[in-house]
């Protein structure tokens, strides 16, 4: 291997609100070497998610908190360059927890372990960090363990847009149920619409919200996929229908609340409310179910294959952009997955090479 040079990102405060070039920063250092039972691995492709804010701070989320001046926590998809371990040769794709960096040791030490991808890949490997992997099956989970959609049934999805609710929406509508989104602009909620079959996707920056939701919802609500939290949580709680089922999956809009000084008040459930319609809230973490991965990725592959699944990726070039793009996903500018790509895989760029003679 000639490349020397390891581009990453290490934590060196616990942001208070948005993250800034202080907290997370971008710099070189030498490439890590790697001991008996381990390997090298370097980083293709990144995923951005939500949970990265939360492993900013001091909350014991999924994992523990990301310690000051370690490398910045994330999943990727990456190629073995050098290899000490009996199931890892060079020149295999595998995921895990890349971190934010071109290179990682991928050893037994890895909270969630390296694992050899199987061949042959999709079209779009990147998929597999997204609807083909943790984003689908957190999505799958939701709707089948905790919301289990009826057909009939009016399903709400917040941030329907995402890389998340884009999926939970549309296993919703394989179920037969009304499914109605939430996203941040006109231009995405066409898009939940024609794309992935939503009956209605409402704007939550209209001031006239609440009303768009409530002609949408006529019947109530009887499921909750639950991706922000915040004012939206708490008014689709005053429509629920008595049984109606609540995945809450995650609360983007106060993960940059997070470390910070401002007292104001994050989500609140009007537990009156659930009493009142004799709701089932259900709280999860997609790590804590990784034997359902298989199960989960079958059956959106079958979705896909027969055509009820459309995913989108945002792929941003480069892993200098990394801390920008992630603000960025905060302010809703991505549809679907967000993903780094990084790197082309080193026999892809022989090819590329030899293409060239």
């Amino acid at each position: 291997m000639s490349q020397t040079i390891n581009r990453c990102y290490r934590l060196r405060h616990r942001p208070s609100g948005a993250i800034t070039a202080d907290d997370l920063e971008f710099g070189e250092e030498p490439v890590p070497s790697i001991g008996p039972d381990q390997a090298l691995v370097r980083t293709l492709w990144l995923s951005l998610d939500p949970a990265n804010r939360i492993w900013m701070s001091e909350i014991h989320y999924n994992m523990p908190p990301v310690p000051i001046g370690g490398v910045m926590r994330g999943f990727g998809i990456g190629e073995v360059v050098a290899s000490q371990r009996a199931d890892m040769n060079v020149g295999d794709l595998v995921s895990g927890i890349t971190g934010w960096a071109d290179y990682a040791v991928a050893d037994t030490s890895n909270l969630v372990p390296f694992a050899v991808l199987p061949m042959p890949l999709p079209a779009q490997p990147q998929s597999l960090l997204g609807a083909l992997g943790n984003s689908g099956v957190t999505a799958y989970l939701g709707v089948h363990d905790i919301c289990r959609p009826r057909a009939g049934e009016t399903m709400v999805v917040t941030a329907a847009a995402g890389a998340v609710g884009s999926v939970a929406g549309q296993i919703g509508k394989a179920r037969g149920a009304r499914v109605v989104g939430t996203a941040g602009s006109a231009v995405k909620c066409r898009h939940v619409v024609r794309a992935y079959g939503f009956d209605a996707c409402i704007n939550y920056r209209d001031t006239n919200w609440r009303d768009q939701l409530d002609a949408a919802t006529p019947d109530g609500i009887d499921n909750i996929f639950e991706n922000v939290g915040g004012q939206i949580l708490g008014h689709l709680v005053s429509r629920l229908n008595v049984g109606a089922r609540i995945a809450l999956c995650g609360l983007i809009a106060d993960y940059n609340s997070y470390g910070s000084l401002d007292p104001a008040p994050r989500t609140s459930i009007d537990a009156e409310q659930l009493l009142i319609s004799r709701a089932l809230v259900g709280s999860f973490l997609v790590l804590d179910h990784s034997d359902r991965f298989p199960e989960a990725t079958s059956y959106l592959t079958d979705l896909k294959d027969a055509g009820k699944l459309v995913h989108d990726e945002t792929v941003v070039n480069g892993l200098d952009r990394a801390r920008d793009a992630f603000e960025q996903m905060f302010n809703g500018a991505n549809t679907g997955k967000l993903v780094i790509k990084v790197a082309e895989p080193a026999r892809m760029v022989a090819v590329q090479s030899l293409a060239r003679r």
